[in-house]
């Protein structure tokens, strides 16, 4: 059987056509994102000449400082870039699925229910079980909260409107919920699960690195994948059903592959909030909408908000070491209200 006219316009608008400027676009992204990792590893409660970097991260064996950049920056700097890049390409599939420029992973409950979890985890069951499997509890939240906004949303099929309402009712009923726990644990408890869930990079460590890489390794190829299928649900879903994607199964796959991004995301760096509404936004400015193009600015840009918020944190306000979370939040907050005030005036 022949395809559409109108399909094979779509896949070439989605896949096959990758401009000049967005070749640019994400060169200079990425240009920046290395230099700021550099300003990053030389910035600290002990300031390093950026040439004293470069030897200690190419002869480690010869270098003084071998301990404070391999040990206690870099795995932070790059668990940082990890964990912005995986909330905006998070929100980033979440805004294509439910078709809402508002919509985070944030908005639909899933950073709610992995905060959630690792509340539990901290004030009853970190004693006994030690923190190592914190990432777990948190990542299990997530998938928990994201099954039951598709149980509650199901009526039929599930629609993207109703995964928003119920992603908010969940989501203000699991903070609700996580806010109790905070109350009634002991002070010790109570203070680790407040730090956590303001979103902190504190003592990032390479194995935390390695648990969350393999997440973005295997969710971002897989949305990649399904890029065309979600640009053309961009078009409605009669529309969508009309040119033969499966909305079932790819809002399940793209679903998924947001929950494990987020979770993951999570479950490493804390309650991070509106990396994942912000990235995409500024994204779609600089290399528009299709999703294949999407994907890498947003991850790009997701990865700078994150590490600048955490060198902010780090070195603003010393001896303090502050979360990261409180900056993008400072930030993130009013982008929520320009939004939410933008997408009124366009429907009145």
């Amino acid at each position: 059987m022949t395809s559409s006219p109108l399909l094979k316009q779509q896949h070439n608008l989605t896949s096959d056509v990758l401009p000049t400027r967005f070749w640019a676009t994400i060169g200079l992204l990425s240009l920046l994102l290395i230099a700021n990792m550099g300003v990053s590893l030389s910035l600290g409660s002990f300031p390093t000449p950026f040439a004293n970097v470069l030897h200690a991260l190419v002869s480690p064996q010869k270098s003084d400082i071998t301990f404070i950049i391999w040990e206690l920056r870099l795995p932070r700097i790059v668990l940082a870039v990890l964990v912005g890049a995986a909330l905006a390409i998070a929100g980033a599939i979440l805004q294509g699925i439910v078709r809402n420029p508002l919509a985070s992973p944030d908005v639909i409950s899933i950073t709610s229910g992995a905060s959630l979890a690792a509340v539990v985890f901290l004030s009853l069951l970190s004693t006994y079980l030690g923190s190592q499997w914190l990432p777990l509890a948190a990542l299990s939240g997530a998938f928990f909260a994201a099954l039951l906004v598709f149980f509650l949303a199901w009526k039929g099929g599930v629609s993207p409107s109703r995964m928003v309402l119920v992603g908010i009712g969940l989501s203000a009923a699991m903070g609700a919920a996580t806010t109790l726990l905070i109350v009634i644990s002991d002070d010790a408890a109570a203070m680790v699960a407040y730090v956590w869930l303001t979103g902190s990079l504190y003592a990032t460590q390479w194995p935390d690195v390695a648990g969350m890489l393999p997440w973005l390794l295997v969710a971002v190829p897989l949305c990649l994948g399904y890029a065309r299928q979600l640009d053309t649900m961009a078009l409605g879903d009669l529309v969508a059903q009309g040119l033969g994607i499966n909305l079932l199964r790819s809002r399940l796959v793209l679903m998924a592959c947001s929950v494990a991004l987020a979770g993951a995301a999570v479950a490493f760096a804390g309650g991070l909030s509106f990396v994942g509404l912000m990235a995409p936004h500024i994204a779609a400015k600089l290399v528009g909408r299709h999703f294949v193009r999407l994907v890498p600015a947003s991850g790009l840009i997701g990865a700078l908000i994150v590490l600048n918020a955490d060198l902010l944190g780090r070195v603003a306000f010393l001896p303090r070491d502050l979360p990261a979370g409180i900056f993008v939040s400072g930030i993130g907050a009013p982008f929520f209200v320009y939004l939410l005030y933008r997408t009124r005036q366009r429907r009145y």
